[in-house]
């Protein structure tokens, strides 16, 4: 479910998809730090580009399967807070009429002069209401 390139980039940075997310997951450009490939990552989750989110994960600590759960709905991403590499966000999400927040502090490596996700700490809880 690819964004038209004009709409709005999921993860709220870019003034379009194509702008910001699509050209790292179409492979047009590189994330050049960790936020942006954070970024790129959360908007593969939203868009359903689980190629992007397996080549950008560490082949030391990535899973070896990334099926797509079809309840879950991502709805917006805040980052709270960036270092030199990591980045902490909050990120909410639909899962089957329910809505919550996903808040995890990711850490990433630069890897043959590439950003990658290492792993993070997360926290997932239904949102107040």
């Amino acid at each position: 479910m690819v964004p038209a390139l004009q709409q709005p980039c999921p993860c709220g940075a870019g003034p379009s998809y194509d702008a910001c997310c699509g050209r790292l997951h179409r492979g047009a450009a590189l994330a050049a730090t960790p936020e942006e490939l954070m970024r790129s990552r959360y908007s593969a989750y939203a868009v359903g580009d689980l190629d992007h989110v397996f080549r950008t994960w560490h082949p030391r600590t990535r899973p070896t399967d990334l099926s797509p759960d079809p309840t879950l709905t991502w709805t917006g991403l805040t980052v709270l807070a960036a270092g030199p590499d990591w980045v902490e966000f909050e990120a909410s999400y639909d899962r089957g009429g329910v809505a919550g927040v996903l808040r995890e502090r990711s850490r990433f490596q630069q890897r043959g002069g590439r950003w990658v996700y290492v792993a993070g700490d997360a926290e997932s809880s239904p949102s107040a209401g």
